[in-house]
C-alpha cells in the first residue's frame, strides 16, 4: 500500500507522522491476507466438495497462523509505544482511534500463540462439516466429539487472552463487543426479559391467532431467489459489489472493498426463511459496504462491534421488513411472482401472518418478540460450557429443559434443537449475546434517524430506502470503530443502550396487531 493514501494534506512529515503511516501499512496488509482466508472460508460452506473439507482445513489453519504471525509481529508493538509516548501530539481524534483500537487488537493477539490460533481454524473446519452432517441426521452424537475439542480450546484462549474478575466468558465476549462483559449483557437483559415475557403473555391470551398456513403454500425457490435479491436491491445493497448464495446457515462474508458475499437457505413451502434471512444478511452487507475503502484493513474502516453490525441486520429485517409500510410497497409485486400462493390473500392477512407471535423452535425464523429469548437461552448454555458447569455431553438435555422453561415446549429433533446453529461449529462463542443488543441498538438508532429525516414509514411505503441507508451510512458505518458500540449509541442516539426503546415499539405494533 502506497502510505500516500491515508497522509493528510498538507501534514508535515516528522516522526510520529512516519510511525503512523507504517503501522496503517502493517495493518492494510495482515487485512489484505486474512481476506484471503474469508474467500477460502466462504467457498468452504457454499461450493466445497465434501472431501474437500480436511485439506480446506489445512490451508485455513497455514493462513491464520500467517495472519497471527503478521498481527503479532513485535515492531507493530513497537511503532505503538512510539505513537502512545507522543501521545500529547496527536489530537486528531481519528489517528487516536486507530491507535487505541489497533493496540487492543495487539494485546488480544499477542497472547495467543500461534499453536493455538492454527488449531482453533483446523478444528472450526472440520468441526462445521460434521455438524452439517449431524444437523442433517439430527445425531447431536455425532457433533458431540467436536464440541467438546471446540470448548476446550476456547477455554485455552479464554485462559491465554485473560479476563477481569471470575468469568472467563468476558475474555470471549470481548472478541465480538469490545469492552462488554458478561455482567453487563446481564443488566440489560434481565429488564427486556420481563417486558418480553409479558407481552408474550398478552398475546398468548388474546385469542387472536393469524393464518400462518398462507406462508407455507408452495413459493418456487427461483421466484424466491428473484424477489429476495429485489427487495435487498432496493434496500441499498449492492450486487455490483456483492452476490447472493446459498449454505447450510446464512452469513454474510464482508470479504473486502466491492466483495461482499451473502448467503441464504430456500424452503420451498415457507417463504419467511429465506426472504427476511436475505434482508438480514443484506443488512450486514450494506454496513460491509458502507465502510470506507480508504480505511480498509484498519480500525477506522472495520466495523464497531457485532452487536453494532446485528442493529443494521435487525433494522432491516423486521423494523423495516416486516413493517406495514414495507408491505405497502412490496406485496402487489408478491402477488404477481407468487399468484398460486398469494394470489386471494389480502394485504392485511399477509401481514399478520409475517408478524405471527408464538414459540417456535428456529431461532433464525423466530418472531420479533420471541427471538430474544432464543438468544437469552444461548447466553446462558454459553457461559455454563466454557466455565465447565455444563459439560458439552449435556448439552442437549440442558437445552431442552431451558427452552420449555421460556418457551413452554421441547424441540423434537436434534437440528430443531442444539444443532441448528452454526456458531458454536465454528467457535463463535460469545457472538450470540450481539443479536439481542443488535435489536436494541437498532430500535434506538431508528427513533434517532427518524427525528431526523421524518416519518419513515411513508418514505418506506412509497419504496424510497435511499435516505434512510444514507443516515446509517453516514451516522455508524463510515465511522468505523471511531467510537466504541457504547459511546457511538450515546453519541446517535442521545442516550445509552436502553431495552425500553424496543420494548415501546414491540408494544406499539403488537398491541394493535393482537388487540391488546
Amino acid at each position: 500500500y502506497n502510505s500516500s493514501l491515508f497522509r493528510r494534506k498538507n501534514r508535515p512529515m516528522n516522526a510520529s507522522t512516519k510511525a503512523y503511516e507504517e503501522l496503517l501499512i502493517r495493518l492494510k496488509n495482515t487485512a489484505l491476507l486474512a481476506s484471503c482466508s474469508a474467500v477460502l472460508e466462504w467457498d468452504e460452506q457454499t461450493y466445497l466438495p465434501p472431501e474437500g473439507a480436511e485439506h480446506r482445513a489445512n490451508q485455513l489453519a497455514l493462513l491464520a497462523g500467517m495472519v497471527h504471525e503478521q498481527a503479532t509481529n513485535p515492531e507493530i508493538g513497537n511503532l505503538l509505544l512510539e505513537l502512545e509516548s507522543n501521545s500529547s501530539s496527536i489530537d486528531d481524534v481519528f489517528e487516536q482511534a486507530n491507535i487505541r483500537e489497533a493496540r487492543h487488537e495487539y494485546d488480544r493477539a499477542t497472547k495467543l500463540p500461534r499453536r493455538l490460533v492454527e488449531e482453533l481454524s483446523r478444528v472450526a473446519t472440520l468441526s462445521h462439516h460434521a455438524w452439517v452432517q449431524a444437523r442433517k441426521n439430527n445425531r447431536f452424537k455425532d457433533f458431540l466429539p467436536w464440541l467438546e475439542q471446540m470448548i476446550d480450546l476456547k477455554r485455552e484462549q479464554a485462559s491465554a487472552t485473560g479476563y477481569q474478575g471470575k468469568n472467563a466468558y468476558d475474555a470471549l465476549l470481548d472478541e465480538y463487543e469490545p469492552g462488554a462483559t458478561s455482567e453487563m449483557i446481564e443488566q440489560a437483559f434481565i429488564p427486556l426479559r420481563n417486558e418480553l415475557v409479558s407481552l408474550v403473555s398478552a398475546i398468548k391470551n388474546s385469542g387472536v391467532t393469524p393464518d400462518t398456513s398462507i406462508l407455507t403454500r408452495k413459493y418456487p425457490v427461483e421466484k424466491q431467489r428473484e424477489f429476495s435479491v429485489s427487495a435487498a436491491e432496493a434496500i441499498g445493497f449492492r450486487f455490483d459489489a456483492g452476490r447472493l448464495d446459498i449454505a447450510a446457515h446464512p452469513f454474510c462474508s464482508g470479504i473486502g472493498p466491492g466483495d461482499c458475499r451473502l448467503t441464504t437457505r430456500y424452503d420451498e413451502h415457507h417463504f419467511p426463511g429465506a426472504f427476511f434471512g436475505t434482508l438480514h444478511e443484506a443488512g450486514h452487507g450494506i454496513y460491509e459496504q458502507g465502510l470506507c475503502k480508504e480505511h480498509f484493513g484498519t480500525p477506522l474502516g472495520s466495523s464497531t462491534s457485532l452487536g453494532i453490525h446485528e442493529s443494521q441486520s435487525r433494522m432491516w429485517e423486521n423494523l423495516v421488513g416486516r413493517s406495514h409500510a414495507f408491505w405497502d410497497y412490496f406485496y402487489r409485486p408478491a402477488q404477481k411472482l407468487f399468484p398460486e400462493a398469494l394470489g386471494n390473500v389480502d394485504q392485511g392477512a399477509f401481514y399478520r401472518a409475517i408478524n405471527d407471535v408464538r414459540p417456535s423452535f428456529i431461532r433464525v425464523e423466530a418472531d420479533e418478540v420471541t427471538y430474544n429469548l432464543h438468544i437469552m437461552l444461548r447466553f446462558e448454555l454459553e457461559k455454563a460450557l466454557i466455565s465447565g458447569d455444563l459439560k458439552p455431553a449435556d448439552l442437549e438435555a440442558a437445552w431442552n429443559e431451558i427452552f420449555f422453561e421460556y418457551f413452554g415446549i421441547t424441540p423434537d429433533t436434534s437440528a430443531n434443537g442444539c444443532l441448528q446453529d452454526v456458531h458454536w461449529s465454528a467457535g463463535l462463542i460469545g457472538y450470540f449475546p450481539t443479536y439481542a443488543l443488535g435489536n436494541m441498538y437498532a430500535a434506538q438508532f431508528f427513533i434517532a434517524a427518524e427525528k431526523e429525516l421524518g416519518d419513515l414509514s411513508q418514505l418506506i411505503a412509497r419504496g424510497e430506502f435511499v435516505p434512510l441507508k444514507e443516515w446509517l451510512n453516514q451516522n455508524i458505518h463510515q465511522r468505523g470503530k471511531l467510537f466504541r458500540a457504547n459511546r457511538l449509541v450515546e453519541v446517535v442516539a442521545g442516550e445509552s443502550l436502553s431495552h425500553e426503546p424496543l420494548i415501546a415499539q414491540l408494544q406499539n405494533k403488537y398491541s394493535e396487531l393482537y388487540n391488546l
